[in-house]
């Protein structure tokens, strides 16, 4: 094997030298191609594993962790809840409404796979600058509409509701956007499959739509950094059809109700491959592939093509012998391919056969145990020196400040992109996106109700990546909290820049060390998650961007996030400080991104969502107090509930309006002096700024007519979005 097609294949000296030690031989092009998709970045984990273990995922009411295709846990009446997310950032990067399209996509199946009826999504989106008429920002504003329109097609076809998410916007995702899909569905608590392949003999069964050479290299891809030259990998990019995959999941689900399977396992990244090796692997058996039964919808196609495409809308399942003429017959009935592919054997061994003749033969166990570990260089970002210390030293009137940051991009309605959403398919969603904090769902089958929010301050990981990560953790479960959920578990998405640089490592091993403490002390495990490096064009990396999505269950009547009537006593809860650091309010107005982030009081934390969800039920509406703080938390409040306001907030200095402190929330209270005494009980600090009414909204000496407020809020990024 020349050492150019090694180095094209991303493949070290030293991992080359593991490789033939596994093979006690040279390997072939097919062999390479399969070690080198395995053991990618995006497949292997090999920068990040370290500093993911140890990640609190455990709890009573955790099925399922880490490790399976999606995470699963409890939600009462004998149900549960699976989900995940996960990135498509490369490809949407260069195809912007296919690798949307077909994120959404994977993380469907990774939830259906596991038994569950698909019933929720959210995405977590990050653009660069779409301001004015640079080259740069035109694009931008092209990106994020290909990838709106790329998860709407998807996930309206698919009979999906999107029911929240979240857009952000800084300079630093100029050469790299993220896009991070989350899915989440139901299904009994005891019927969930895994993926596995045991059993001598078993047949392995292919369904699905038929494989091409799109998304051909998409592992490797996306384990690489970006430049200019990057905008040429479009035959990465995978094709989805959604329609074909609505097809796929309502096959699988029958297929669930029938003692057919021993497991079954979506292709996603590095297609077969993945699929198979992982499933051999998690049961120590072997395994025996014959790649010309694979269905193909091209011609001329190689074994190597055809276990490295990464077409969608494929899944490969373990059936129990004798049993492979029904999931054949049923598969059929909805018009997608199935066919017998080979079989589970005891050797231990992916035996890889072409036309009869072996085309390749790779040790399962070594190839997953001696997957590289990396142990990168480590260092503390030198930026910080230079961020720190910050002092706001302009003299900016409060109502000229609340009018900038109102009409930030950051703070501005996304109605452009998720009215193009279907946000209420399948009659069970009651707080859909664009209404505030996280979404919810009812779940019929128990009376009960999920609620979820993703959550990612980047400027607050990029200033201090430990508590920046924790910050995230905590202000996604204050959100499904003051829907009146409590929250019980995490999915995360780690986007962070190129792992070779030992500044962008050390911001992943600090976001890692925040994200396990807050998990810990807020008792809200991880049981699934993702990660993706090389986020970086032409040596500039993203900021750090560990998203976070919460999900907790709730039983009642889901608390509204917005105002929703005239004469409503507000109470702001929580301590405000002079906190600056990472805020929008420095990056507006000073156009800097620098301070401190404090440290997280996570038992006060925790006391705010006890009170959030214990007093739900004298609580006319609740919110979490985040970006822009107390003024633009309101006034998303005020505009979304077209109610005004006329508050008093006691601050001795205005600015502390703008404060992005910690831990707090907006609250419209029906008995005041019982709501007080939870308060009491939990330690939790009520402060009354005063009640709900009017045509105005009126915050201390800012004052805005609402017709205005409404106005700026909702059609300003639409203008914006038109240039």
């Amino acid at each position: 094997m020349t050492k150019d097609v090694v180095k094209a294949h991303k493949i070290s000296e030293e991992e080359y030298l593991n490789i033939l030690n596994i093979l006690g031989r040279e390997p072939n092009l097919l062999e390479l191609g399969v070690f080198s998709a395995m053991w990618s970045e995006h497949c292997s984990y090999k920068s990040s594993r370290k500093y993911l273990r140890g990640f609190p995922t455990s709890a009573p009411w955790v099925i399922q962790g880490p490790g399976e295709n999606a995470g699963v846990i409890d939600i009462g009446g004998g149900y549960a809840a699976v989900f995940k997310v996960e990135s498509h950032n490369h490809p949407s990067f260069i195809e912007p409404f296919a690798g949307a399209a077909t994120g959404v996509g994977g993380i469907l199946r990774d939830i259906f796979t596991m038994g569950a009826r698909c019933v929720a999504n959210i995405n977590s989106l990050r653009f660069g600058n779409i301001k004015g008429d640079s080259k740069s920002a035109k694009y931008q504003r092209h990106l994020l509409k290909g990838v709106a329109n790329g998860i709407s097609h998807y996930g309206n076809c698919m009979g999906i509701p999107m029911v929240a998410g979240e857009t952000s916007f800084d300079e630093s995702f100029d050469g790299n956007i993220l896009v991070n899909a989350f899915a989440l569905g139901v299904c009994k608590s005891d019927e969930i499959f895994y993926a596995k392949a045991e059993g001598v003999g078993n047949p392995v069964i292919y369904v699905g739509s038929k494989t091409g050479r799109d998304g051909l290299g998409g592992a490797v891809m996306a384990s690489d950094s970006f430049n200019e030259a990057s905008k040429s990998l479009r035959p990465t990019v995978q094709v989805g059809d959604p329609f074909a995959e609505k097809l796929l999941m309502e096959a699988c689900l029958e297929l669930f109700k029938h003692d057919y399977i021993v497991g079954i396992q979506d292709m996603g990244a590095a297609g077969l491959t993945s699929s198979s090796f992982e499933m051999a692997g998690r049961s120590g058996s072997g395994m025996r592939l014959e790649l010309d039964k694979v269905p193909m919808r091209e011609e001329g196609m190689t074994p190597y093509e055809l276990m490295l495409s990464e077409s969608q809308e494929r899944m490969l399942i373990c059936a129990k012998k004798g049993y492979e003429g029904k999931v054949i017959e049923l598969f059929k009935r909805y018009g997608l391919d199935a066919a017998v592919v080979g079989e589970v054997t005891d050797s231990g061994i992916m035996q890889l056969i072409w036309h009869g003749e072996i085309a390749g033969e790779i040790p399962i166990a070594p190839l997953s145990e001696a997957a590289p570990v990396l142990d990168r260089p480590v260092k503390e970002a030198t930026y910080l020196n230079s961020i720190k210390d910050i002092k706001l030293n302009k003299s900016i009137p409060t109502n000229e400040a609340f009018r900038a940051l109102l009409k930030d991009e950051n703070i501005l309605d996304k109605a452009y992109i998720y009215e193009q959403y279907d946000s209420t398919v399948g009659a069970n969603t009651i707080k859909p996106a664009g209404s505030l904090g996280a979404g919810a769902l009812r779940v019929r089958e128990n009376g009960r109700y999920v609620a979820m929010a993703s959550e990612c301050n980047t400027r607050a990981c990029y200033v201090s990546p430990f508590n920046g990560a924790a910050l995230a953790v905590a202000t996604a479960g204050r959100k499904v909290a003051a829907a009146g959920a409590m929250p019980l578990a995490i999915t995360d998405c780690l986007n962070y820049g190129n792992p070779e640089d030992a500044e962008v490592m050390w911001q992943f091993k600090m976001g890692c060390e925040g994200i396990k403490e807050a998990c810990s002390k807020l008792n809200t495990p991880v049981v699934s998650g993702n990660v993706s490096l090389y986020n970086q064009t032409d040596g500039v990396s993203i900021q750090p961007t560990p998203t976070i999505v919460s999900v907790g269950a709730g039983d009642g009547e889901v608390t509204p996030s917005f105002i929703t009537k005239e004469n409503i006593a507000i109470y702001l809860l929580g301590k405000t400080s002079d906190e600056f650091g990472a805020s929008l309010y420095l990056k507006n107005l000073y156009g800097e991104v620098g301070g401190e982030v404090s440290e997280i009081d996570f038992s006060y934390e925790r006391a705010l969502w006890e009170v959030l969800v214990s007093a739900k039920s004298n609580l006319e509406f609740a919110n979490s107090v985040g970006v822009g703080g107390v003024a633009m938390t309101l006034a998303k409040m005020s505009a979304y509930g077209g109610v005004g306001v006329n508050l008093k907030s006691g601050f001795g200095d205005e600015r502390l309006l703008f404060s992005e402190s910690a831990s707090r929330a907006i609250v419209g209270v029906k008995d005041e002096a019982l709501f007080l005494s939870t308060c009491k009980k939990f330690g939790v600090e009520a402060t009354r700024l005063g009640v709900s009414g009017g045509d105005k909204f009126i915050l201390d000496s800012i004052s805005m007519d609402l017709c205005e407020l409404r106005d700026v809020y909702f059609n300003e990024f639409k203008r914006l979005i038109k240039g």
